[in-house]
């Protein structure tokens, strides 16, 4: 398995990112675009925060909205997560994972520094939608995380042979998901 670089994935960018920026995208803002071996994604709108006001139990098999407060950032273009705090987000880009490829979702060191820590997260062979993003506060103060910026970044890894199984032949049950998804378990 070898990692691809920028100028593959500016030939392939149509079938796997929309919108897609071929340059690196980053005065004034926290970068997003074509890097060197990867993309750097960006932060849609809509925030899901955890909150303990409901006094819910978060519970990855029976999860409830009761869980979090959702916040839009449309009209100031950021989301404050309070300290010691997690919220879910999302990739303002569609992605569309190749059958050959494997995906890795890495944080970006701008947020890191500060203490916010984006979950390293893999998308299989032929997944595909918009990635749910899951964030951390570790800090003990509030922190500004800007949507229609880089949050993250794709590190994309070509397989030497196909898959037997894609996640689309498993039918993933996070497959094709948009806006921000929320944990599932299947039945059955």
């Amino acid at each position: 398995m070898g990692i691809m670089p920028d100028k593959w994935l500016i030939e392939q960018s149509e079938k796997i990112i929309r919108p897609f920026h071929a340059g690196q995208v980053a005065k004034g803002q926290i970068s997003y675009g074509v890097s060197s071996y990867g993309y750097d994604i960006r932060l849609a709108n809509e925030f899901k925060i955890f909150t303990n006001v409901r006094n819910a139990i978060v519970d990855p098999k029976n999860f409830t909205s009761a869980s979090f407060v959702e916040y839009d950032a449309s009209e100031t273009g950021y989301c404050i997560l309070p300290p010691n705090s997690f919220l879910l987000c999302r990739s303002l880009e569609w992605i569309e994972v190749p059958r050959d490829m494997l995906v890795l979702v890495i944080g970006k060191s701008t947020y890191a520094r500060c203490g916010l820590i984006l979950n390293c997260t893999p998308l299989e062979p032929e997944w595909k939608g918009h990635i749910t993003l899951e964030i951390s506060n570790t800090t003990t103060l509030p922190a500004k995380i800007y949507a229609g910026e880089g949050i993250g970044q794709l590190l994309f890894f070509k397989a030497e042979e196909v898959c037997d199984v894609s996640y689309a032949d498993r039918k993933g049950k996070y497959q094709n998901q948009v806006g921000v998804v929320l944990p599932r378990i299947l039945n059955g």
